[in-house]
């Protein structure tokens, strides 16, 4: 794959869930910008820069060990990329969907909107 092909919204957009889906801290951090900024869409921004970002998932990930998200539906429009993920938190557990709206700028993630 190319240096272009790396940075299109979808590779971007699908290199995280995979960093995520392994649960890869470092890796799944190293799609976001430094200043990312997180929020409910249309609500109140939850948190703000990739330090807060990694505390956040570094949580997570420990407290849910066998946590996933499996894409259900992708739309790439521009520099922006909504996905459908249905998440499980445990093994056999339940699971909750979410839309995620990335917008992404110079190969990284600046912002993202979820609809819960």
């Amino acid at each position: 794959m190319s240096v272009a092909e790396l940075l299109r919204p979808a590779h971007v957009a699908q290199g995280q869930l995979d960093a995520y889906n392994v649960q890869d801290l470092d890796a799944f951090c190293a799609f976001y910008a430094p200043d990312v900024v997180v929020a409910e869409l249309n609500g109140p921004v939850t948190m703000r820069g990739r330090e807060e970002f990694r505390a956040k998932y570094a949580g997570i990930f420990a407290q849910n060990p066998t946590n996933r998200a499996e894409l259900v539906g992708r739309v790439v429009i521009g520099n922006r990329v909504i996905d459908h993920e249905r998440v499980t938190r445990t093994a056999g557990g339940e699971s909750f969907d979410v839309a995620a709206i990335y917008t992404i700028a110079d190969g990284l993630i600046v912002r993202v909107d979820f609809v819960k």
